[in-house]
């Protein structure tokens, strides 16, 4: 808001416009996300106008949160800090439970169907999407893309803690999820990257290396 406001000054000779006010007009005349902006933002690889969409989507989803309670199910792409809310979500299950958190672990589990009641344990999340890779309701398992299909939505989640000494080993792919398509990102000061958020067990027939050779991957948003 600042830096439009600035910016109005700058066009009508109020202020200096410099070379970061010229930057931000030379991006908002092009339709990209500003350098400015971006230096505070959530990672995103989209356009001006997607960006802008998706930052009020968000704003929405908050405002919601707090008008009518928590969600029954979570759009776990409008988090800024992805990683502390599924930790929150671990810290409930072990406070409730009275279990230390370094014991726990998520299990995955794909949802035919999108359920009209919270999670009695963990949470339900949607809003990813898969590149590389469709997951199949019928065979309940990571198939091949369909031709000329480069992204599908991935059907909601549930993920639910768990001690890690009593989950079972079922056939799966370890699959890598991004906050953008980049898939890269750096450490920040909190021990965790800026893009990638965590790996997700998704159940697959196939051997590991199957999907690793298709480089399947989810992602939080597209670029779009």
């Amino acid at each position: 808001r600042t830096s439009l406001n600035n910016l109005k000054k700058a066009i009508k000779g109020l202020v200096v416009m410099d070379a970061d006010l010229e930057a931000l007009a030379t991006a908002l005349v092009q339709g990209q996300r500003p350098a400015l902006w971006m230096k505070r933002s959530y990672p995103s690889l989209k356009p001006l106008g997607g960006y802008v969409k998706d930052l009020l989507r968000r704003l929405n989803m908050f405002t919601t949160w707090i008008a009518n309670g928590i969600p029954k199910n979570f759009w776990v792409s409008g988090f800024f800090f992805t990683q502390a809310f599924l930790t929150g979500s671990t810290q409930n299950f072990a406070r409730r439970n009275k279990i230390p958190i370094d014991l726990l672990g998520f299990t995955y589990h794909v949802l035919n169907e999108d359920p009209t009641d919270a999670a009695p344990d963990g949470v339900y999340v949607h809003g990813l999407f898969l590149e590389g890779a469709r997951y199949d309701k019928g065979s309940c398992v990571l198939e091949e893309c369909e031709s000329k299909v480069l992204f599908v939505t991935l059907p909601m989640l549930w993920l639910k803690p768990e001690k890690t000494s009593e989950m079972q080993e079922v056939p799966h792919y370890n699959c890598p999820l991004y906050k953008t398509s980049d898939r890269r990102g750096t450490l920040s000061t909190t021990g965790h990257s800026t893009n990638f958020v965590m790996y997700l067990e998704l159940p697959s027939s196939r051997p590991e290396s199957h999907w690793v050779k298709r480089g399947c991957a989810a992602l939080c948003q597209l670029d779009e």
